[in-house]
C-alpha cells in the first residue's frame, strides 16, 4: 500500500511537471518529450514535431561549426589559398620526378626520422613520398608566413597618407601595386586581422612637444611656461621610465591601449552610462517605409539578423580606407551581437555568447522573450510581424517591480551590482535576465510616435534625439550591446552601448539594416511585410519576475538618478542643406577640415574665447584600433577666427583659413597613424598608477576638460542607397551627450553632396551653453565660410 501511495504521489508530481512542460513547449516548443509516472510504469510520449525542430536547430548549429572551420582555415592561410598547397606539392613531386633534389637535401633528413612503424610499413618510394608531403606543407606554411610578413610591412607604411592630392610618389605607386597584389584574393572579414600591424608607441618627446603645441593658443603666458615646466620635468624624471614599460606592453600586447582603453575609460566608471556614455543611431529622416509599428520592427529585426548572419559567416566585406586598398580592423565586429554589459562593483565586465536564436522585446512595462528561429531557420520578416503584434495586442499588466526595471541599467553601476548580485543571481529572476542578457539584442516598442512630422519638425527631431539617447530611463536596456527602438508611428532608432565598439562600427550595421529594410525587404501596399506567416508559431514567452520591495527601492533610488540626468540633457537636430561636401570639394577643402574650422568659428562666436576641442578619429589601420583625439583647436585656427572676427582683409582670412585647414588635416593624419598625443599620454598615467608613482603632468593632463567634444558619423556603404533616385533617404546619422558640464557635444554626418546633419547637446544646468544658440551660430559660421572662400575662387578666377 506504502508503494502504491508513493507511485501515485511521484505520478502526480511528474504529471504537474508534464502541464509545466506543455505550458513551456506552448511558449517556445522546447519539449520533446512527455513523461507520466504510474504505478503500472512509465508513459512515454514523442512528439515528432519537437523531435524534428529539434533535429533542424541541431543541423543550423553544426553547420554553423563548420562554417567557422572552414572560416579558419581560410583565414588562417591568408594571403594564400588552400588549393595553392597542392599546387607547391605538385611542383615539389614533380621536381623530384626529374631526379633533382628541391629540398636540399631536406626530404632525405625527414624521411630519417619517420616513425618506425612507418618505416616498417611503407616501402622506399611511399616513406619519399610522406616526406616530401610533409616538406612540401613546411615550404607552403613558411610561404603563407612570409607573404603574411610582406603583407604586415606594406600595410605598416603610412607616408602616402601625408603626400598632397594628385602627387603620389614612385616609392608610393609601387606600395600600391603591391598591396594590391597580395590581397588579390577575395579576404573574408577578419583574414587581414594577421597581417594588421601594431599600434606604435610614439616617442615620448615627440607627444610632449605636440602637447605643448596644442595648448599654447588656450593658455596664457605664465600658465604655458608653468606647464612647460612641468612637461620638462617629467621627461628629464619619470616620463622614460613610465615609456619603458609600455614599450615592454607593446610588445608583449596585441595593442597597447585598446584593453586599457576599455577597462579604464568604460568599464571602470562608476557614473551611469545613459547619457554619459552611450550614443544613438536614427532612421531616415523624410520618409518612413510603413507606418505600422509591428511590419517594421518585423523587417527592422530580420536585417539585423541578416547582418548577423554575414558576420558570422565572415561574408561582410573588410572595411577600407574610402577610395584606397587599405584595409581597417575589423575586431569590433565580434562583439556586436549577444553581448551584454554586466555590472560590477568596482568594475563592469562584457559577456559574450556565441550564438542566441531570441531578442528581448519591452512593450508597456512588459519583458518577453520572442524567439526568430524554428527548426533551425530564421522566421521570415511576415512572422517576425505577426509575433510583434502579438505582443502589440496583449493586454496583460506589468507584475509587481517589473514596468521600470530598466532602469537599474540607467543609473549608477555600483548599486546595480549590488542589486544583481543579491536579487538576480538565481531563481526566476536569473533565469529572466539571462534571457535578455543573451538576446541577440534588446528591442523597445515604444507607444509615441516620432520623427520630423507636424507643425514643429525642429522640435520634434529634438524630442526624437531625447527618445533615442534616453527615453523615459527605464524602456532600454543600456546594457546590452545595442537596443532597437520602434515607435508607433513606425519610426526606428537604436541606443547603443559604447564599451565594446566605436561608432562607426555601429553605423555600418544601421546603414545595411535601412537600406535592407527599405530597398530589399519591403512592404506590400498595405505597409506589412512580405512572406507567409505559419500560425501555429508559438506566442512570445512573457518573462517572469519576482521583485522584492528592496529592488523596488533601489528601482526608484536609479529612476531619480536617470530621470535628473535626462532631464538635463538639451538636444538640438538639425540638418543644413544650403550645400554639402559637393562645394567644400570644389574649393579644393577637405570637408571635416571646413565642418571644424566653422566649429571653433561658432564657439568663439558663442562663449566669446577658444577652448580644448577633441574630434575623435580611429587607429583602425592598427590591429585591435579603436580611437585617437584630434586636437582641433591649433594655434592656426585660432589665428584665422581671430583674423575673421577681427575684419581683417579677405585675402589674409582665406589665407589663414588653408593653413588652418592644412593643420587640422595633419593632426588627423598624425592620430590615425598612431602619433596621436591623448592615447599615449592615456597610457603613461596607467602606468604610473600601477607602479604606484605620482605624476603632477600627467595629473593635469587627463583632468583638463573637452568643452568641446565633436565626432563625424562616416557614410561608409553609399552604394546600399540610391540617392539620385531616391534622394529622399537620407539618413539623420546619430549624436551623443555632451562630455563636460559647461560643454558642448557635437556630432555630425555628411551625406550626399548637398547636406550636412548636426546632432548638437549640452546641459539645461549651465547657463552659458544653449543647443539651439550653438546650433545657429554653426549655421552662421558654415554660411560665412562659404562665402568668404567662395568669393575668393572667384576673385582667383
Amino acid at each position: 500500500m506504502f508503494l502504491k501511495a508513493a507511485l501515485r504521489y511521484a505520478g502526480l508530481l511528474f504529471t504537474l511537471t508534464e502541464q509545466s512542460f506543455a505550458v513551456m513547449a506552448e511558449a517556445h516548443q522546447a519539449v520533446a518529450f512527455q513523461f507520466t509516472i504510474t504505478p503500472e510504469g512509465i508513459d512515454l510520449q514523442l512528439s515528432r514535431q519537437a523531435l524534428s525542430q529539434i533535429y533542424r536547430s541541431g543541423l543550423r548549429c553544426w553547420k554553423k561549426r563548420l562554417s567557422r572551420m572552414k572560416n579558419r582555415v581560410l583565414k588562417g592561410v591568408y594571403p594564400a589559398s588552400p588549393s595553392s598547397w597542392l599546387f607547391v606539392v605538385i611542383v615539389i613531386l614533380a621536381t623530384m620526378y626529374t631526379q633533382s633534389d628541391p629540398s636540399m637535401g631536406l626530404i632525405a633528413k625527414i624521411q630519417e626520422h619517420l616513425p618506425l612503424s612507418l618505416s616498417l610499413t611503407l616501402s622506399a618510394q611511399g616513406q619519399t613520398m610522406v616526406s616530401a608531403l610533409l616538406f612540401s606543407t613546411l615550404l607552403w606554411l613558411s610561404l603563407i608566413l612570409s607573404l603574411r610578413f610582406c603583407l604586415k610591412v606594406l600595410l605598416s607604411y603610412h607616408r602616402w597618407m601625408f603626400e598632397q592630392h594628385g602627387r603620389i610618389s614612385t616609392i608610393t605607386k609601387v606600395w600600391v601595386s603591391l598591396v594590391r597584389l597580395l590581397s588579390s584574393r577575395t579576404p573574408l572579414l577578419y583574414s587581414y586581422q594577421t597581417s594588421l600591424p601594431h599600434l606604435p608607441v610614439p616617442a615620448i618627446r615627440d607627444t610632449l612637444e605636440r602637447f605643448l603645441e596644442s595648448v599654447r593658443p588656450l593658455q596664457s603666458a605664465a600658465d604655458f611656461e608653468r606647464v612647460s615646466r612641468l612637461a620638462a620635468d617629467f621627461e628629464r624624471t619619470l616620463g622614460y621610465r613610465l615609456q619603458r614599460y609600455l614599450k615592454l606592453k607593446a610588445l608583449w600586447a596585441t595593442n597597447y591601449v585598446s584593453d586599457w582603453w576599455e577597462e579604464y575609460v568604460y568599464l571602470r566608471g562608476r557614473s551611469p552610462i545613459m547619457v554619459n556614455s552611450n550614443y544613438y543611431g536614427m532612421d531616415f529622416l523624410y520618409v518612413t517605409p510603413t507606418a505600422n509599428q509591428a511590419a517594421r520592427a518585423g523587417n527592422t529585426i530580420t536585417a539585423l539578423l541578416l547582418y548577423r548572419r554575414k558576420v558570422n559567416c565572415e561574408e561582410l566585406k573588410p572595411s577600407r580606407i574610402p577610395g584606397t586598398v587599405i584595409p581597417l580592423c575589423a575586431a569590433q565586429c565580434e562583439r556586436m551581437f549577444n553581448t551584454t554589459r554586466a555590472p560590477g562593483e568596482e568594475t563592469d565586465v562584457l559577456h559574450h555568447w556565441q550564438d542566441s536564436e531570441f531578442v528581448a522585446v519591452y512593450h508597456r512595462g512588459r519583458y518577453y522573450r520572442l524567439w526568430v528561429y524554428r527548426a533551425g531557420r530564421l522566421l521570415s520578416p511576415r512572422e517576425i510581424q505577426y509575433q510583434i503584434q502579438r505582443i502589440l495586442d496583449d493586454p496583460s499588466p506589468p507584475q509587481p517591480g517589473e514596468e521600470k526595471l530598466g532602469v537599474l541599467t540607467a543609473g549608477n553601476r555600483t548599486p546595480w551590482a549590488h542589486v544583481r548580485k543579491q536579487y538576480f543571481s538565481s531563481g526566476v529572476n536569473k533565469r529572466s535576465l539571462d534571457c535578455i542578457e543573451k538576446a541577440a539584442f534588446f528591442v523597445s516598442l515604444d507607444e509615441q510616435e516620432e520623427g520630423m512630422k507636424g507643425d514643429d519638425p525642429t522640435g520634434n527631431l529634438d524630442r526624437y534625439a531625447k527618445a533615442l539617447l534616453h527615453g523615459k530611463c527605464y524602456d532600454r536596456w543600456f546594457d546590452k550591446s545595442f537596443s532597437v527602438v520602434v515607435f508607433k508611428n513606425g519610426k526606428t532608432g537604436l541606443n547603443a552601448e559604447h564599451s565594446w565598439a566605436d561608432a562607426p562600427t555601429v553605423a555600418h550595421l544601421w546603414e545595411f539594416t535601412l537600406a535592407t529594410d527599405a530597398f530589399q525587404l519591403g512592404y506590400d501596399i498595405d505597409g506589412n511585410c512580405r512572406g507567409e506567416v505559419e500560425h501555429s508559431l508559438p506566442p512570445p514567452q512573457r518573462l517572469s519576475w519576482d521583485i522584492p520591495p528592496e529592488v523596488q527601492t533601489q528601482v526608484s533610488e536609479s529612476l531619480a538618478v536617470a530621470q535628473a540626468l535626462a532631464d538635463d540633457v538639451d538636444c538640438h537636430v538639425f540638418p543644413f542643406t544650403e550645400f554639402g561636401k559637393g562645394c567644400m570639394k570644389k574649393l579644393k577643402i577637405s570637408p571635416d577640415a571646413f565642418i571644424q574650422l566653422a566649429l571653433q568659428i561658432a564657439y568663439y562666436r558663442d562663449r566669446g574665447g577658444f577652448c580644448l576641442t577633441y574630434e575623435a578619429s580611429m587607429t583602425r589601420l592598427f590591429r585591435e584600433g579603436r580611437t585617437e583625439t584630434v586636437r582641433s583647436c591649433s594655434s592656426e585656427s585660432c589665428a584665422f577666427v581671430l583674423a575673421l572676427e577681427e575684419g581683417k582683409g579677405r585675402e589674409e582670412c582665406c589665407r589663414l583659413f588653408r593653413k588652418a585647414a592644412e593643420k587640422h588635416q595633419n593632426l588627423y593624419r598624425l592620430a590615425m597613424t598612431g602619433s596621436g598625443i591623448d592615447r599615449h599620454l592615456f597610457c603613461l598615467y596607467v602606468v604610473s598608477k600601477y607602479l604606484g608613482v605620482d605624476s603632477p603632468f600627467l595629473k593635469e593632463v587627463l583632468s583638463e576638460p573637452w568643452r568641446l567634444s565633436t565626432s563625424q558619423t562616416p557614410v561608409q556603404q553609399m552604394e546600399l542607397f540610391d540617392l539620385v533616385n531616391h534622394p529622399e533617404f537620407i539618413s539623420l546619422g546619430g549624436g551623443f551627450g555632451p562630455v563636460a558640464d559647461d560643454g558642448y557635444g557635437v556630432s555630425y554626418i555628411i551625406v550626399g553632396e548637398n547636406m550636412v546633419n548636426f546632432h548638437v547637446s549640452c546641459k539645461h544646468s549651465c547657463k552659458e551653453t544653449n543647443s539651439h544658440r550653438f546650433g545657429s551660430e554653426i549655421n552662421r559660421a558654415l554660411t560665412d565660410l562659404m562665402t568668404l572662400l567662395s568669393t575668393d575662387s572667384s576673385g582667383k578666377k
